[in-house]
C-alpha cells in the first residue's frame, strides 16, 4: 500500500513538471503568432502584387519567356516541402507531407518526375526515412525564417528552372559575367555554387501550409512557375496595345486590376531582359511569402498541441491525486485496523 502510494506521488510530481514544460512551450508559441502574423500580413501584398503585375505585363507582348509559358513535353517538376524543424506541433507536418505525396501521384500521372526541395528538419527526416533522394535541403529557420534563407532556396530552384528539365545545372559564368544557365537563354543570374550538376526543372510548386486565421491553416500547393496566366479571374480582358509606347521596342498593354482601374505598361528594357531579370526575384519572393505562412501555422499549430497536452497533464494529474487520497485513505483505515485489533489482542 505505501509502495503504491510512493509511486503514485512520483506520477503526480513527473505530471505537473511536464505541465509546466508544455505550458511554457505554449506560452513561447502564443508570443511568436502575433510577429509572425504581423510579417504575413506585411510580405503577402507584396507577393500578390508582384505576381499580378507580371501576369498583366505578360499579357503586353512578353508571353514567350520561359516564365510565362508552359514548356512542351515538361520532363521534370520541382517541389519545394516547407516543414517544421521541430515537433510537437500536432498534425502540421503530416497535413503538408500528405498534401506534397498527392502533388507527386499527380505528377507521376502526368509523367512527371518530382524533383525534391525539403525546408525543415521534419520533412527531411520523412523523406530520408523513405529512401527519397533530394536535391535540396534547408534547415534551421523554420520558426523565424528571414529573406536571406528564402533566397538562398529560391536561387537553387531559379537555377534548376533556368536549366530546363533536359539539363543540369551549370555555374559556369561566361566572360560578360552573365551566368550560364545551361540552356539555350542566358541571364543576370548567378546560380549557388552547391547547385552544380543539380538535375534541371521544367516546371517549380510549392507546398506549405497557408494561415488563414488563428483557428484556420490550410496545407495548400501552388504552382509558382510558369505563371498560369489565366488564373486570376479577376482579370478582365486586355484591350490591346497598338497605341502603348514601349521605349525598349517592345509592345506595351492596357489591363485591368479587376477594379476597373486600367493599367498600362511601357518596357524598359526589352520584355525579355526585364523578365529575365524579375524572374529570380519572383521566385524568392514566393518562396519568402510561403515561408511566413508555414511560420505564422506552425505557431499557431504548437500553441495548439500544447494547450491540449497542458489540458490532458492536468486532468491526468487531478485523476491521480484522487486515487493518491484513496490509497492514502486506505492506509490510514488499515493502519488504525491494526492499532485496534493490537489493542484488543493484549486486552485480553
Amino acid at each position: 500500500m505505501a509502495a503504491n502510494l510512493r509511486v503514485l506521488r512520483r506520477r503526480i510530481k513527473s505530471t505537473k513538471n511536464i505541465a509546466q514544460i508544455t505550458k511554457a512551450m505554449e506560452m513561447v508559441a502564443a508570443s511568436r503568432i502575433s510577429k509572425a502574423q504581423a510579417r504575413v500580413e506585411a510580405a503577402r501584398p507584396y507577393s500578390e502584387e508582384f505576381t499580378h503585375v507580371l501576369r498583366t505585363a505578360a499579357k503586353a507582348g512578353a508571353s514567350d519567356h520561359p516564365l510565362l509559358t508552359p514548356r512542351e513535353e515538361p520532363k521534370r517538376a520541382a517541389i519545394v516541402v516547407v516543414t517544421s524543424d521541430r515537433g510537437l506541433c500536432g498534425g502540421y507536418n503530416a497535413n503538408v507531407l500528405r498534401e506534397t505525396e498527392r502533388l507527386i501521384r499527380r505528377l507521376d500521372d502526368e509523367g512527371k518526375e518530382s524533383t525534391l526541395y525539403v525546408i525543415g528538419g521534419k520533412g527531411t527526416a520523412y523523406f530520408r526515412f523513405r529512401n527519397r533522394e533530394m536535391s535540396g535541403q534547408f534547415t534551421g529557420f523554420s520558426e523565424v525564417p528571414d529573406y536571406s534563407n528564402a533566397a538562398h532556396a529560391a536561387d537553387h530552384l531559379t537555377a534548376a528552372f533556368l536549366a530546363g528539365g533536359e539539363n543540369e545545372v551549370s555555374v559556369d559564368w561566361d566572360e560578360d559575367e552573365h551566368a550560364d544557365s545551361g540552356a539555350d537563354r542566358k541571364v543576370m543570374f548567378r546560380a549557388p555554387q552547391d547547385a552544380e550538376g543539380k538535375p534541371g526543372v521544367d516546371e517549380i510548386h510549392v507546398v506549405f501550409t497557408q494561415f488563414r486565421s488563428m483557428l484556420t491553416q490550410t496545407a495548400v500547393a501552388l504552382q509558382v512557375a510558369p505563371l498560369d496566366l489565366e488564373s486570376e479571374d479577376d482579370e478582365s480582358e486586355t484591350s490591346g496595345s497598338d497605341d502603348s509606347s514601349s521605349s525598349g521596342g517592345s509592345g506595351g498593354s492596357d489591363d485591368s486590376d479587376g477594379s476597373g482601374r486600367d493599367a498600362e505598361y511601357a518596357f524598359e528594357p526589352e520584355p525579355e531582359v526585364l523578365f529575365d531579370s524579375l524572374l529570380p526575384k519572383y521566385v524568392r519572393a514566393r518562396v519568402f511569402a510561403a515561408m511566413l505562412d508555414a511560420a505564422a501555422s506552425e505557431s499557431a499549430a504548437r500553441q495548439r498541441a500544447m494547450k491540449a497536452a497542458t489540458d490532458n497533464a492536468n486532468d491526468l494529474v487531478d485523476n491521480l491525486v484522487r486515487e493518491s487520497n484513496q490509497a492514502r485513505q486506505a492506509q490510514i483505515t488499515q493502519e488504525i485496523s491494526e492499532i485496534v485489533g493490537g489493542s484488543d489482542a493484549l486486552a485480553q
